[in-house]
């Protein structure tokens, strides 16, 4: 909500000229950062010039990023409140500029997008037109005090110090002390941001960590009941944890112009520009960090497929991603590769029943979640993501490769109850047999809820929070009790 604070606005003040800052004011994010994330996720060889650019200076720098990267300028996370209030002001006739420390080709895009600008002042190739350089450049063209001006950081306080009227849009705590120092109060705050925080927490996605439960699963089918296997196995779910929460931040960096065309991912903490992505790239070389430095206590087995983790997903995340049916595969290994680590984190071997039955399992809730996304874009009408590698056409056959996989998954798990293996572990393994009209009714749930347009997560964590599901899982329990 915009806060009007006591300073009233003089006659003349609300005739003179308005300058509105770009980065961290009329958008939330700074579109610099926003074009060094897309080159890295589209042209990354080009960051390999970046020291010879740099040599040159940060006016040259911003040039050169610009020219190689065009901003998707019309979903930029804009600050609605302070937009609204700058097209009310244009209706009244109040002349507006966007006078900004970006290069002046991507605030001439925003300006021409907006449509309520009379004029741009932006960075050139010489010159970078921050604090003191941009208050000279407006004082020579509207006179001292001659102007209002609109900010939101450290180096937005020159200006706001010489403006004929200060009006803040997010400020940082520092600017906001800096100011009350100097006796400035403004006139409005445009606040529009989440705590940044919150923000950081919802982009560890911590939902998604009920994957990693996968690890003890080795642990569990083996029966195994050892105290020390089973923190071992705790302590590879951390790990793993932390690499996943790692790689979901780079992820979001990367798909940061991407999500923000989307209606389901444009409101994720980096797109909306609710989190800043410095804080964001060195949270996960924390996590990295902690998730490798936990592996040192497991066997080097586990941190091997750990670090083959963290390489497949970001191999995932920069390419792989946009290769039709090859993500999906990745995405099920993944899962699978999960179960390895745990077999490796706890010495337990893994079955060749268990890894067939693995494999097109997960196989089928890979498929499951394209086929949710591509059958909500499908239902909703809105834009399919190019970049995915897929067609609204291609539903049905999505939907063909999962099912089949879902029901070759139900079969390799029949074929393993008669088999010696089964007979090893358990006494009674004809009450396995219970499990089967279980998991093919699970199965045939996701896919039907899937269908629907109802599932809007992970197949996984929906089982965990799904009371049906949770209710099914605890009758297998059961039955693997009776089996034993």
């Amino acid at each position: 909500m915009t806060q009007v604070l006591s300073q009233p606005e003089s006659k003349t003040a609300k005739l003179k000229p308005l300058c509105v800052d770009l980065d961290g004011t009329l958008v939330k994010s700074d579109t610099l950062v926003d074009s060094l994330l897309v080159m890295a996720s589209t042209r990354p060889l080009l960051m390999l010039r970046f020291p010879e650019r740099l040599l040159h200076g940060k006016a040259a720098f911003k040039t050169f990023v610009t020219s190689h990267v065009e901003l998707d300028i019309a979903h930029l996370p804009y600050n609605r409140k302070l937009l609204h209030f700058l097209q009310q002001e244009h209706s009244r006739g109040r002349e507006l500029h966007l006078a900004t420390g970006a290069d002046a080709r991507i605030a001439e895009r925003v300006a021409e997008h907006l449509g309520i600008f009379a004029g741009v002042l932006g960075t050139d190739a010489s010159t970078n037109l921050t604090g003191s350089r941009k208050l000279a450049n407006l004082r020579n063209r509207f006179g001292e005090n001659g102007f209002a001006y609109i900010g939101n950081g450290n180096d937005d306080l020159p200006l706001l110090s010489g403006a004929a009227e200060t009006m803040l849009a997010n400020p940082s705590l520092g600017l906001r002390r800096r100011l009350r120092k100097r006796g400035i109060s403004p006139a409005q705050v445009f606040e529009e941001r989440s705590s940044p925080t919150h923000s950081l927490i919802q982009a560890l996605r911590a939902r998604h960590w009920a994957k990693n439960l996968l690890i003890f699963l080795p642990l569990l089918l083996a029966h195994e009941r050892s105290l020390a296997l089973l923190a071992k196995a705790f302590l590879a779910f951390f790990c793993f944890c932390c690499a996943a929460s790692a790689t979901y931040l780079i992820q979001d960096l990367l798909y940061i112009e991407a999500d923000r065309r989307t209606t389901m991912n444009r409101t994720r903490p980096f797109a909306s520009g609710d989190c800043p992505p410095a804080a964001g790239l060195m949270i996960s070389a924390i996590l990295l960090l902690a998730g490798l430095l936990g592996a040192r206590f497991l066997p080097v087995g586990f941190l091997l497929w750990l670090l083959f983790y963290v390489g497949c997903t970001l191999a995932y995340s920069m390419y792989l991603k946009r290769i039709a049916i090859v993500d999906v595969l990745i995405l099920s290994g993944l899962y699978t590769l999960r179960l390895l680590a745990g077999g490796a984190a706890t010495s337990t071997p893994i079955s060749h029943w268990l890894a067939g039955f693995a494999i097109f399992l997960f196989l089928s809730l890979a498929t499951v979640e394209l086929f949710a996304e591509l059958e909500k874009v499908k239902l909703t009408g809105t834009k399919l993501m190019n970049d995915r590698g897929y067609r609204i056409s291609d539903v049905e056959q999505i939907r063909s490769f999962g099912t089949t996989s879902a029901f070759a998954a139900a079969v390799v798990f029949a074929n393993y109850i008669d088999g010696l293996a089964a007979m090893k572990l358990y006494n009674h393994p004809r009450f396995l047999w219970l499990i089967v009209p279980l998991m093919i009714l699970w199965l045939c749930r996701v896919w039907l809820l899937a269908s629907r347009g109802e599932l809007d997560e992970s197949p996984i964590a929906f089982a965990l929070t799904d009371f049906a599901s949770l209710l099914m899982g605890a009758a297998a329990a059961v039955i693997v009790v009776f089996a034993m």
